[in-house]
């Protein structure tokens, strides 16, 4: 009986503290990705800030500075706020 309750248990325990969160994370990554709307400001995976201008199936298109960028959705990693730098 102990020899199949202990891979059961490590089973669970990777279910709840490991494979379930990560699932989590992927859904809230996903519904963020859907829910871009032109104007939004974003960072990639790569490290890339920008706004976005277009929006197709698979791909944005960000403007970056002078330079426009066409990305696609997956590589998009989260947003962010415009914060100014304190005048001096």
């Amino acid at each position: 009986m102990d020899a199949l309750l202990l891979p059961v248990l490590v089973i669970v325990v990777f279910y709840f503290f490991m494979i379930r969160p990560q699932m989590k994370k992927q859904k809230e990554l996903k519904k963020f990705r859907e829910a871009l709307a032109v104007g939004d400001k974003v960072v990639t995976i790569g490290g890339i800030h920008g706004k976005v201008l277009e929006i197709n199936d698979t791909t944005i298109l960000l403007s970056c500075d002078s330079a426009k960028i066409r990305v696609e959705k997956s590589a998009v990693a989260s947003s962010f706020a415009d914060v100014e730098a304190p005048q001096k």
